[in-house]
């Protein structure tokens, strides 16, 4: 089973370049200003000029603004617009009518009945993605990137009209088990390349990706 993987929050071209040559699928630049993965409008533009066209390039927002989303299309070209937000459905649909870019809702998953609210999206996105819901108690909690992994168990023989990715604490060590029990064909890496948030490691990118690679 071949297995496409994101390297998402690259904030840097040496990062970039690592992914690109070891075989991400996509890449994901993070414009939600309190993440310490964030990139401004014009460093995503010089970022986004180092990845070919077979690559997907995946912007992250947070519950944008209109204004926002112009300003950074305005300076790079995505092909896909996670939104990892509280976006409801009739926002997701008109981010996508507005942009004509394809979207990606993210679902927060803590438990089983987290997973059922894909089902709202399913009519007005393009992609789904799974990632952790993180504690209510978590200090300084990110809607994504935290770290953290949720039951793989829940989503293992499930289907959606979406294709869709699994996030949340993926890393080295854990991917081949995280694909086996989700069934996942996309998976998605941030914190688990890092050395410390928002410090991309070439070497753990090429070794999650080679570890991808012989699923």
């Amino acid at each position: 089973m071949g297995i496409a993987a994101k390297i998402c929050g690259i904030n840097d071209s040496t990062a970039m370049r690592s992914a690109i040559e070891a075989g991400a699928r996509y890449i994901g630049l993070n414009f939600y200003r309190p993440s310490p993965r964030y990139v401004t409008p014009v460093e995503a533009g010089g970022l986004v000029a180092l990845v070919p066209e077979a690559v997907g390039r995946v912007g992250v927002f947070v519950n944008p603004e209109d204004a926002e989303l112009d300003a950074i299309l305005a300076e790079t070209t995505l092909d896909l617009l996670q939104l990892h937000g509280e976006e409801s459905p009739a926002r997701t649909a008109a981010l996508r009518e507005r942009t004509g870019i394809k979207v990606m809702k993210a679902i927060s998953v803590a438990g089983e009945e987290d997973i059922a609210r894909a089902d709202d999206y399913l009519d007005v996105a393009d992609w789904l993605m799974f990632d952790a819901k993180p504690p209510k108690d978590m200090v300084n909690a990110l809607p994504g990137g935290n770290a953290l992994s949720f039951e793989w168990r829940l989503l293992g023989g499930r289907s959606w009209s979406l294709p869709w990715m699994l996030a949340g604490g993926l890393n080295v060590a854990n991917i081949a088990e995280a694909v086996r029990l989700s069934g996942t064909t996309v998976v998605d890496t941030s914190s688990g390349v890092e050395d410390a948030p928002g410090k991309k490691n070439s070497e753990k990118i090429r070794g999650f990706l080679e570890a991808v690679s012989g699923l």
